[in-house]
């Protein structure tokens, strides 16, 4: 069963295990789970602070206080102690293919300039409660300095994982409702209880949930079929072609992150970094179709996952509204934020997408999206319980920034092969 992957895994494709089926077949690049949002000027996270005049896109802060949930159960007394955590990685390109990599191909990609550490990981889509969800089978010790700061700080977190449980993201296990002290039905080879471990955000784009490498195999996921790359020195766009050269047919790279060099919104740095003269834009048809069809959704419900055309989640609502312009925009909202250059609060316009960081276990993950109409409001699906609506802008301490799209940056962002 092939499903897409979302959330700054653009241009990869994973795998999708299906109950019985031991040789899952590889997966389109369109969608994936969303972050979801705050409503109004409130948030549910203390996000990297930035004035008015200086919006920073999106954040590269891994600092913040501990607010990862962690439960408790039996089996992780089991397990090995976890190992003091080493010096954060940040993640910076991801790498997945079809089938396992040749571990030769994580020492080669280790030896590029500018990689600081590459780590061989497993990837597909398994169904949780019912739920497709793009998951890491992973060593917990190992892994966990690529996770944001407060995420992987949370030793019991990784404790339980390598017990035999799974960690599931933040704005999942909130969002989505899941309920803390209670095992997760999960759906691989074979049907699985696992315990809960906990929920903190990676920081991976898309991805939703961790669990062991043993667990992994367990399920049917494809062993070392991925690899996440650290690279925070190095111009991305350079060492992804490098990176190119050497994978096997089949396998793709993206970037986590985004550079003023790569002519989209800066990951770090004031506004304006990227340029917002200049950018084609949408089109004045575009623009007004896309407005349109937003504000057409106007009281319909909030739903975690969700992208139309009845329910919606933050960034499904600027997916689909996009797609009734004829433009091809990624599923979640931290690849959103890498559709366009990015502008300063004094230069927006209608059309607009303004981002957030409201998820307190990565604070400088993007995991809300609001579409700008002008005249200090923006339209928003918001969380849970709520339905789309118009609220003023909000420019407080989780604003992450704002850009302008540009069609032919989105298609290539979301993978498509006409961008």
């Amino acid at each position: 069963m092939a499903v897409p992957l979302g959330a700054g895994l653009a241009f990869l494709t994973l795998l999708a295990v299906a109950a019985g089926d031991a040789s899952p077949a590889v997966a389109s690049a369109a969608g994936g789970a969303t972050p979801a949002g705050v409503h109004g000027p409130a948030g549910g996270g203390s996000g990297s602070q930035s004035s008015v005049g200086e919006p920073v896109l999106p954040g590269l802060v891994r600092n913040g206080p501990l607010n990862v949930a962690v439960s408790h159960f039996g089996k992780a007394s089991s397990a090995p102690a976890m190992p003091a955590l080493g010096k954060l990685q940040p993640a910076d390109l991801f790498v997945v293919a079809p089938t396992t990599l040749s571990p030769a191909l994580s020492t080669a990609v280790r030896r590029l300039p500018g990689v600081t550490a590459a780590l061989p990981l497993d990837a597909a889509r398994i169904d949780m409660d019912g739920n497709l969800t793009a998951t890491l089978g992973v060593d917990p010790a190992a892994f966990r300095v690529f996770a944001a700061g407060p995420t992987a700080r949370a030793a019991g977190l990784w404790q339980n994982v390598a017990a035999g449980g799974v960690a599931m993201s933040y704005t999942m296990g909130k969002l989505d409702r899941v309920p803390m002290g209670r095992d997760v039905r999960v759906t691989g080879r074979k049907v699985e209880e696992l315990p809960l471990a906990g929920l903190g955000t990676v920081g991976i784009g898309g991805v939703d949930a961790v669990v062991s490498d043993a667990v992994a195999r367990s399920l049917g996921m494809p062993a070392g079929n991925a690899i996440v790359i650290s690279a925070p020195h190095a111009d991305l766009s350079t060492l992804m072609r490098r990176i190119k050269k050497v994978l096997p047919k089949g396998a793709a790279i993206a970037p986590l992150v985004a550079q003023a060099s790569s002519g989209v919104a800066a990951a770090t740095g004031s506004a304006g970094t990227a340029g917002a003269t200049g950018s084609a834009g949408l089109s004045e048809s575009q623009l007004i179709r896309f407005l349109t069809a937003a504000e057409s959704r106007l009281g319909m419900p909030y739903v975690w996952g969700a992208a139309g055309p009845f329910q919606f989640d933050c960034s499904g609502l600027v997916q689909w509204s996009m797609a009734q312009a004829g433009v091809v925009m990624p599923r979640v909202a931290a690849d959103q934020a890498l559709t366009g250059p990015l502008v300063p609060v004094s230069e927006l316009a209608a059309g607009d997408l303004l981002f957030y960081h409201t998820d307190p276990t990565a604070p400088g993950y993007i995991s809300h999206v609001a579409i700008y109409l002008g005249g200090g409001k923006m339209l928003q699906a918001p969380e849970p319980g709520l339905d789309v609506e118009v609220v003023p802008a909000s420019f407080g301490s989780e604003f992450a920034g704002a850009i302008r799209v540009d069609p032919a940056v989105a298609a290539a962002v979301a993978g498509d092969p006409a961008g």
